[in-house]
């Protein structure tokens, strides 16, 4: 047998690793076996010299055998799941999921933790008092039998080797790799027992994936991986320029979410939401039309019943379901300051991710200050992108605990914000649909 001196050897020369190679490399790394360093130093030569599409199955595969699956064989509904490759003020999988869920779909969803200034599903959950996101493995299968949707983050039984396989590429900057990102991707969604998946690939300048060609490759790899393994997957290229609704931070969004579910919310964010959450249940029930699935997605938040699925979910998982309707019961921040527009004109561009830099500061989570993450503070965005503005005109506001970092946040915040003398043409939401 080769060493792992010798795989990693091997892979730097352009050799493709099989299946036998990947399961030996990950349930090694995953039982300490394996050193950080060359599991680190392959990640790298595979990042270098590439990593084939029969790799990236392999790898998924893998990853996928490391851990435990849920078992939904006896649950009366079709396990259908949505993800995101993440972006600022992106909350459309708590929105989507109780949609589906309320419309008849199982929704098993292993959520996300933050990444750099983007904050990730798990977060903006355990902004909710009380609520568990620790479920073992026969917990999370029982609230999806009860209520059709859970939310779990990852744990040593679900995913453990996605887990600890990220937080090395995190350190040894490989985390754009696209292969990479498939299987890490693939690998917790399909431990959920799916049979269908909607993927909502994001794309923006600044961000891992700021072209519509490395999008696209992107969604082409997890259809792939799915085909492969038996799952189908639809996956939908959006544009993330600006962020995505009104609110950025934990407890924000969380509002924003509840507001949405009961057809208050922003047009962009709802409309993506519903579209994804139609494409859920069209993969659970192809025997109906995409038409069909739009007309009992909106339906399910119209009566009321989404909003109610998801607060079924935040009871079973030991969170207080009436910060849904009354917010005073989530976190809340000391105070707000305004960002004013400096000019007449139109809004032509915000920085998502200096919005998203901004929110960090103000304590929505880690950067180079050593801060406590505050789950109350955040922004709050009183304009989109095409909107007129006057000399005054409030853009949006900074919601805050600790003002100790409150300028820095706003200059970044006024940086983020374009304003043009003409009005910008208007940009589709969704791009394409890559589908398999």
């Amino acid at each position: 047998m080769d060493r792992i001196v010798d795989l990693i050897r091997s892979k730097r020369r352009g050799s493709e690793l099989s299946l036998a190679d990947f399961e030996r490399l990950i349930n090694g790394y995953t039982l300490n076996d394996i050193a950080d360093a060359q599991m680190g130093a392959l990640l790298m030569a595979g990042v270098c010299i590439g990593f084939s599409d029969p790799e990236s199955v392999a790898l998924t595969t893998a990853m996928l055998r490391c851990g435990e699956r849920l078992d939904l064989s006896e649950i009366d509904r079709v396990a259908v799941d949505c993800c995101s490759t993440g972006g600022v003020g992106d909350k459309v999988p708590l929105i989507a999921a109780p949609i589906a869920a309320a419309a008849g779909v199982a929704v098993p969803m292993i959520v996300e933790p933050s990444a750099d200034h983007v904050i990730g599903t798990l977060e903006k959950l355990r902004s909710i008092p009380g609520f568990r996101t620790d479920l073992n493995v026969p917990e999370f299968s029982e609230v999806v039998s009860r209520h059709g949707l859970a939310f779990a983050g990852q744990s040593n039984a679900l995913a453990p080797a996605e887990k600890k396989l990220y937080e090395l590429r995190d350190e040894t900057a490989t985390v754009d790799s696209l292969p990479l990102i498939a299987a890490s991707a693939m690998s917790k969604k399909l431990a959920e027992d799916l049979k269908g998946l909607v993927v909502d690939v994001k794309i923006s300048k600044g961000s891992q994936l700021s072209t519509r060609t490395d999008a696209r490759r992107l969604a082409q790899l997890m259809i792939a991986i799915g085909r492969r393994l038996g799952v189908k997957v639809q996956a939908l290229l959006t544009d993330l320029e600006q962020p995505l609704g009104f609110t950025v931070g934990k407890a924000l969004e969380i509002m924003e979410v509840a507001q949405t579910l009961q057809g208050q919310g922003p047009q962009d964010l709802a409309g993506l939401s519903v579209e994804i959450a139609a494409r859920m249940i069209y993969l659970a029930d192809p025997t109906i039309s995409i038409e069909d699935a739009r007309e009992r997605a909106t339906a399910v938040v119209e009566d009321g019943t989404a909003l109610q699925t998801l607060a079924n979910v935040i009871g079973a998982q030991g969170g207080n379901p009436e910060v849904l309707q009354d917010f005073s019961q989530l976190p809340n921040p000391a105070g707000a300051v305004p960002v004013m527009s400096p000019r007449e004109g139109f809004v032509s561009r915000i920085s998502a991710e200096d919005i998203g830099r901004a929110a960090v500061i103000l304590g929505t989570g880690e950067d180079d200050a050593d801060g406590e993450i505050d789950p109350a503070v955040g922004v709050v965005l009183e304009t989109k992108v095409g909107q007129q503005v006057f000399n005054g005109t409030r853009l949006c506001a900074l919601y805050y605990n600790d003002d100790s970092r409150l300028e820095e946040a706003q200059e970044l915040v006024e940086d983020a914000f374009r304003i043009s003398s003409r009005q910008p043409q208007p940009r589709e939401l969704v791009l394409d649909l890559i589908q398999g």
